[in-house]
């Protein structure tokens, strides 16, 4: 099994919280809280990446936070969180 810490930037809503991965396009989650968000993303981007791995797609690998602090183009607005979530990358035959 291979760990593999994705991006995450959650954003606030008027009445709830949306997060996305800029290293998994086409992945959303959304939640009442930060943290059921957090979770909400989590499991979003486990379902997202077995689907990827069944359809024999290659996995997108996570450039880490550096690397979007260091582009030009903000990957975040401010007052956006940013943080990451661990995840267990199925095993690609």
């Amino acid at each position: 099994i291979i760990m593999e810490q994705y991006v995450i930037v959650i954003e606030r809503g008027e009445s709830n919280y949306s997060a996305y991965s800029p290293d998994v396009l086409g992945c959303a989650a959304t939640g009442a809280t930060v943290e059921e968000t957090l979770q909400q993303m989590k499991m979003a981007l486990v379902m997202h990446l077995e689907g990827m791995a069944e359809d024999g797609e290659e996995l997108p690998q996570p450039k880490g936070l550096a690397y979007y602090v260091s582009q030009d183009e903000p990957v975040a607005e401010p007052g956006d969180l940013i943080t990451h979530v661990e995840i267990s990358l199925p095993a690609v035959a």
